[in-house]
């Protein structure tokens, strides 16, 4: 039954059982966002059948204990106790939510922490250190640090990021360690995901256009395919001509007039029959005359009115308002 109800509603019933005092130790452990997210779901908390509430404290108990094995006995060891506990598939199913759980809590200080403090910890580190910190950044920290770090480190954080695909958890303990921040319990499998194509593609979608581009010209010339892969899995202001009517009409629908006008300036023609075509004659006309008029546009400005743009329509994305689909009819990016 606990299965039909959500992950935020167990964590609430969970923090309304185990009294104030616990409960205010855990919240600390949260972010602000996720704090505003729990408290309302508490104060929302009313009544539940007993039987749920058993169900979910249970299942709340034994990944507790699931973690508690993993981190004094090991790999092999809790998978040995565990099965022996629960079988072979709870215990298998104990050890996924586990892994899930525990990667979100890998290197926790990065997400947390003001962009600036992060470079300043990371900007006289290797490359390939920056690199696996920054994959477990936000990508807007990660997009931020990105645009400050000198060109010849950009490029290789950029490559290596790319090409990484686990990290394995010795190499994690070691630069948590050489940061000075203890952490327990952060890795539970043998190799995590992390970085890899998609994130930095979510990266690059974020820093300003001149650095996209100084990064894509460098990257072109030492790893041509690489460069091609990442540039597929982006989405940039003049891929507007690939969205269906629809959902240029949506995103029509949110953007500064202003924004649009400088944007369509620097932009290309087809750009611009796509954004016209979808707006009435009256709208169009008066954002025709806009572009007209506008006269001794600085680079910077139409850039950073299309990132403004871009910005919306993957916002519009994540909400499931539209769907951007580059690389092919059946390839969908985010």
């Amino acid at each position: 039954m606990a299965d039909n109800i959500s992950n935020m509603q167990k964590a609430s019933l969970v923090l309304s059982s185990i009294g104030t005092e616990n409960a205010s130790l855990v919240f600390k452990n949260f972010t602000d966002d996720e704090i505003e997210k729990l408290t309302l779901e508490v104060a929302k908390n009313d009544y539940w059948p007993m039987e749920i509430v058993e169900e979910v404290l249970n299942d709340f108990y034994e990944l507790c204990l699931t973690q508690k094995v993993i981190s004094e006995g090991g790999i092999d060891y809790a998978r040995e106790v565990l099965e022996k506990a629960f079988g072979h598939q709870q215990a298998a199913a104990l050890f996924e939510k586990i892994t899930k759980q525990l990667k979100t809590k890998a290197f926790g200080f990065v997400r947390k922490a003001d962009y600036k403090n992060l470079l300043a910890i990371v900007q006289n580190e290797h490359p390939q250190t920056i690199a696996l910190i920054l994959s477990y950044a936000r990508s807007d920290q990660a997009s931020a640090i990105l645009s400050e770090l000198p060109k010849d480190v950009r490029i290789e954080v950029v490559e290596r990021i790319a090409k990484m695909d686990s990290a394995a958890p010795d190499v994690v303990r070691s630069i948590e360690a050489t940061l000075e921040l203890k952490f327990a319990n952060l890795i539970t499998a043998e190799s995590m995901d992390v970085g890899g194509i998609n994130y930095i593609a979510d990266v690059l979608n974020s820093v300003d256009r001149s650095t996209e581009k100084q990064i894509f010209d460098e990257l072109a010339q030492r790893d041509p395919k690489l460069a091609e892969e990442i540039r597929q899995r982006m989405f940039v202001f003049e891929d507007i001509v690939m969205l269906d009517d629809m959902s240029v009409q949506a995103f029509l629908k949110e953007v500064d007039p202003k924004d649009l006008a400088v944007a369509i300036k620097g932009s290309t023609s087809e750009v611009a029959d796509s954004i016209y075509r979808n707006m009435s004659q009256r709208a169009r006309e008066s954002l025709q005359t806009d572009v007209e008029y506008l006269n001794n546009v600085r680079m910077r400005d139409v850039e950073e009115s299309q990132q403004r743009i871009v910005a919306i329509i993957r916002r519009l994305e994540d909400d499931g308002v539209l769907v951007i689909s580059k690389g092919g009819a059946d390839e969908i990016i985010s």
